[in-house]
């Protein structure tokens, strides 16, 4: 069991905030496909990605629910084992979908979209840093 400092309380903190928010917005691209799909065809309708949604939405799926899963199994081992290694490849997962995320926001001309995931992006790169210390 590990001992609850500060760092470690920020660890977790971290950890939970990827899983709600990576678990929640894949489970809801997973049972809202076509909708979703729908909205990224739209999104994408005037840049180079338009005829990429097919590829792109499973490949954000997984990583979103693989950032969520990672990041909240994680918190369960970091508790009861100390090893911190899965919910520090949660943070780094959240990084890259935020990343991936980004990136279609701005190749899609979203400026206002794409700065309300600086936000997330300073979380995760924020969490990411404690569990590398």
């Amino acid at each position: 069991m590990i001992e609850f400092t500060s760092l470690e309380i920020m660890r977790l903190v971290f950890s939970a905030f990827t899983a709600i928010l990576f678990i929640q917005s894949g489970l809801d691209k997973v049972f809202n496909y076509q909708g979703e799909k729908s909205f990224y065809q739209d999104h994408f309708k005037d840049s180079f990605l338009k005829n990429t949604v097919g590829l792109l939405m499973p490949t954000i799926t997984a990583m979103e629910l693989a950032s969520g899963f990672l990041s909240g199994a994680g918190i369960l081992l970091y508790i009861f084992s100390g090893d911190k290694s899965m919910a520090c490849w949660g943070m780094l997962f959240s990084c890259a979908s935020i990343l991936m995320l980004f990136f279609g926001q701005r190749v899609a001309k979203d400026y206002a979209g794409a700065s309300t995931l600086v936000g997330y992006f300073l979380a995760t790169a924020a969490g990411l840093f404690c569990y590398l210390q």
